[in-house]
Formats: C-alpha cells, sequence, structure tokens
C-alpha cells in the first residue's frame, strides 16, 4: 500500500524477490511462468507495473487447466500474503479477464461458501497508517466476495463488460423471468450496492494509488448494478398487477433497502447519471402501486388462482366468496373478468375450491 515506510517498502521488494527465488526452486516447470506472472502482478510496491497485469491476464486465455492454475496460485498467494495488491487483480480479473479465467474464478473454491477469501478477521497492526488500512482489506474482500456471490445469480460477471453490449439480450431475459427470479436478482443486486456502501473513510484514498484504483473500479460496479437494478424494477412496473402479497412484501423490502443507501451513494456519484433519477423515481412509483394494491387486498382479498389473478370479496353468510377474476398471469398478454362463488371454509381443506368441483374462473 502507499502510505507505509521505506523500511516496509525495502522488506516487501526482498519478500517479492525471494517468492520468485522460491517459485524457481520448487515450481513444475509448465507452471513456473504462471507463479512468476502472479508474483509480478501482485508485489508488495505501491504500484504495479501494468505489463505485468496484462502478461497474467494474456495468460488465462490460453486453457481451463492453465486458467484454473493461475487461479490457484493467485489465492495461494492471497492467502500467505494478506496483500491488497492480490485483491486488486482478482477485481481487474472480473472487470476485464478472458472469459476461461473469469470462469475459474467464479466457480472458485468449488466447495462453496462465504468468507472464501479468508481476510474477515485481517489486522495489520504494525503502525497507525496499516491499522487504518486494513478495514479496506477487509471490506474489499467481503465486496468482492459479495460481487462474485451476486454474479453467481444473475448468471453472469456483473462488472465484466459494458452493459449497453448485451443490453437488448438482457431484457429478453429479464422479462421471461418468473417473479421470484426477479426478486431474486434484485436482492443480489442490492447487497452489492449495500457493500459498496460499507466503504471505509474515503480520506484515506487522497495520495493512494492502490485505494484510487479500487475506486475507480468500484465506480464502474455502481452503473453496472445501478443499470440491472433499473432493468428490473422496469419490470416489476408492468407486471406489478400479478405480484403476490409474499412477493410484494420482499419487493418493498429491497425498495426501502436501495432508499437507505441513497445518501452515501454520494461517494460513487461523480456525474450526474440518468439511470440514478430513474432509479429513484421507479422507487418511489412501485411503493405508490404497491400501497394501491393493499388497498384492494383490504376490500377484499387479491390471489393467484392457476394462472389468473382475483379478488375475492364476501358473497354472504358462511365461507362463501365472490371471486372476480382480474387478469392472467405473467406470460400472457389476454385478459377478461368472470365471477365465481368458492367455498373459503378452511376447516377441512388447504385451499380454496370451486362448489362445482371445477375451475371457477372459465
Amino acid at each position: 500500500m502507499d502510505r507505509i515506510t521505506t523500511i516496509r517498502d525495502l522488506i516487501g521488494v526482498i519478500k517479492d524477490k525471494v517468492s520468485l527465488s522460491k517459485a524457481a526452486l520448487i515450481s513444475e516447470p509448465s507452471k513456473l511462468s504462471l507463479h512468476q506472472a502472479v508474483i509480478k502482478a501482485t508485489t508488495h510496491s505501491p504500484s504495479t507495473a501494468p505489463d505485468y497485469l496484462s502478461t497474467l491476464l494474456s495468460l488465462g486465455e490460453s486453457s481451463r487447466a492453465t486458467a484454473s492454475a493461475l487461479i490457484q496460485s493467485l489465492m495461494n498467494r492471497l492467502n500467505r500474503t494478506r496483500n491488497a495488491s492480490c485483491l486488486l487483480t482478482i477485481h481487474h480479473i472480473l472487470k476485464r479477464g478472458p472469459f476461461i479465467l473469469q470462469d475459474q474464478l467464479s466457480i472458485f473454491p468449488s466447495s462453496g461458501g462465504r468468507n472464501y477469501l479468508k481476510l474477515s478477521a485481517f489486522r495489520d497492526g504494525a503502525t497507525a497508517d496499516t491499522w487504518a488500512l486494513s478495514a479496506w482489506v477487509r471490506w474489499y474482500a467481503r465486496y468482492l466476495e459479495t460481487l462474485i456471490s451476486a454474479s453467481r445469480v444473475l448468471g453472469f460477471l456483473l462488472c465484466s463488460s459494458p452493459w449497453t453490449a448485451e443490453k437488448d439480450k438482457e431484457e429478453e431475459r429479464v422479462s421471461s423471468s418468473m417473479n421470484t427470479e426477479l426478486i431474486r436478482d434484485v436482492d443480489s443486486l442490492v447487497r452489492v450496492i449495500e457493500d459498496m456502501c460499507e466503504v471505509p473513510d474515503s480520506l484515506l484514498v487522497e495520495g493512494n494509488q492502490l485505494l484510487q484504483e479500487v475506486m475507480g473500479l468500484l465506480g464502474g460496479d455502481y452503473l453496472s448494478a445501478l443499470n440491472e437494478v433499473v432493468l428490473r424494477l422496469g419490470e416489476f412496473k408492468e407486471r406489478l398487477s400479478y405480484v403476490s402479497f409474499g412477493e410484494s412484501v420482499e419487493l418493498v423490502c429491497a425498495l426501502k433497502r436501495l432508499e437507505d443507501c441513497k445518501e452515501r451513494l454520494v461517494v460513487f456519484i461523480t456525474m450526474k447519471q440518468p439511470s440514478t433519477e430513474t432509479l429513484w423515481g421507479l422507487i418511489g412509483e412501485l411503493k405508490d402501486r404497491i400501497k394501491m394494491i393493499d388497498v384492494d387486498r383490504e376490500a377484499g382479498k387479491l390471489v393467484n388462482i392457476g394462472s389468473r389473478r382475483a379478488i375475492l370479496r364476501k358473497a354472504g353468510g358462511g365461507g362463501f366468496w365472490e371471486a372476480t377474476s382480474v387478469g392472467y398471469g405473467v406470460g400472457n398478454s389476454r385478459s377478461k373478468r368472470g365471477v365465481g362463488v368458492i367455498d373459503m371454509d378452511w376447516s377441512n381443506r388447504t385451499s380454496p375450491t370451486s362448489t362445482h368441483g371445477t375451475s371457477f374462473l372459465r
């Protein structure tokens, strides 16, 4: 890191040279170049030459076996050195690495689990500066874990390519997703944004080349996450009439979590983005419309019946209710209304049934 003493710089250089010598002695000939590339791209120096990182990324293009060995070597070095430059290299792989290398990183470790970067307890108390910067290392590792986890849920690396390149394809995929899938996606994206908002004291960034680079990458990640959230909330806007009560509760919770991030997100917004204004507008509109649907639920009882939506209202004595169809579920553009009567006496059954024993909405 930048704010370290000259002695620590010197010690770091010595450690790097020792690591290179050790790799030359014990590495298999076929893997020597991989280990050397990892060490050179993740030196203890405050800055790493760009060509070293480019060399590492190019090695990951050759084969799946090579990419796997490269990721394993990078993770081993991270766990041995606790060097923040290893985390930065991981972020660069996620951002602009070759597909094979990204794929191997996304499935590491094969056993899964949380905190697999193993830095949640990292503390460097050598100086006041390193103690403060330790919080950055812990946060950065946790953020990258969340970013990779969200990418697994979404089915693509969130920060890997410009959003506009696959916009049409992504819009088509989102429009064909189930409500539960969209809520799962939104939850994962909100987690990424929440972790961004937990970034430590930004005053340490000034004059620190590594942290400045991290913040630059983080800004790009934010715009990617923002576009994906806006896309999914826009889809919910179109199908809100077909969202179940439980789904609407989960959606409102996600919207509230996003609103809680609004003030902190100023750190990442260096210029006014149209998608940012779109996001806050969508959040307000969705919350208002969900409140209106809740009023309908209080007036009657809004339920899903098969692929249809219906409002149930009391239809006389006993356990009978009148059901008014208000349309088909997601995936069917047709809509019509119909009325029927169902028995809502729950004492002898677990779901509403027609008084005629067949579907009452035709």
